[in-house]
């Protein structure tokens, strides 16, 4: 994999530093840097380099993407390689606002990717070749796991799944935590007691690869036990995941 090719990284906000670190753990060194946060206005942001690059990778705002997509028009050759980490712009807009008939990837990272944890998938269009693919799964693979994706309508639910999970745990640790709290448990052993749970029983899942999530359940789940009585609540009429159908369907739509 050739390890010398011209990167541009435009946006270096949380995720935008995760992807500085994985590009830089892959192997890649030639990285310029534009972060327009700390621009008042993007179109008047003048420390972009000059010269064509080899990769963009665009770890801005969605919000941003139509003022800011049109500038990096003059960083680009047929050759170069956009990968995208923006939620909910298309393939097609990418192509659209950036001028660009070359090879663009649109991936979803989450945020444990900041510690080499996290997951993403990412979908290509027509032009990008095996190499550019390849290419842009070695600047990935250092924030995680990585699923390619051959349909692109499938990218809002995988941004609903994986891309704003974390969110949907940490709530469910504080929700657990508050739980305990109201049998008496004091705020700080509640909080430390459900936060290193979920801690522990994710670290589980994954050293236990061939077990199911069911299997790893019903090995906490005692006939008649304490586990069960809990259970018996949250799985009532399928309510959960019926309120989670909702919450990940209105993520889903979203864009």
């Amino acid at each position: 994999m050739p390890l010398n090719k011209s990167i541009l990284l435009v946006g270096c906000g949380r995720m935008g530093s995760s992807m500085l670190t994985g590009i830089r753990n892959a192997g890649f060194s030639n990285i310029t840097i534009i972060d327009p946060a700390h621009a008042e206005n993007w179109a008047e942001h003048n420390q972009a380099p000059s010269g064509l690059f080899d990769i963009v990778v665009l770890a801005i705002k969605p919000q941003e993407s139509e003022t800011a997509l049109p500038t990096l028009t003059k960083f680009l050759k047929p050759q170069t390689i956009i990968l995208s980490i923006m939620a909910g712009v298309s393939l097609d807009k990418l192509s659209a606002l950036t001028s660009h008939t070359g090879a663009i990837i649109r991936a979803m990272p989450n945020t444990p990717a900041m510690i080499g944890r996290g997951i993403t998938a990412a979908v290509r269009n027509a032009q990008t070749s095996d190499d550019d693919f390849g290419i842009v799964k070695s600047l990935l693979r250092p924030l995680g796991e990585f699923v390619p994706l051959h349909d692109e309508n499938l990218m809002n639910a995988v941004t609903a799944v994986s891309g704003s999970g974390p969110a949907y745990l940490f709530y469910l640790t504080d929700v657990i935590a508050k739980a305990g709290e109201a049998q008496g448990l004091p705020a700080d052993i509640a909080m430390r007691l459900a936060r290193q749970t979920m801690i522990g029983a994710a670290h589980l899942m994954e050293t236990a690869p061939d077990s199911t999530v069911k299997d790893l359940r019903e090995q906490v789940t005692s006939k008649g036990g304490t586990t069960e009585a809990a259970l018996n609540i949250l799985m009532q009429n399928n309510e959960l995941q019926i309120l989670f159908d909702k919450a990940i369907e209105a993520a889903t739509n979203r864009f």
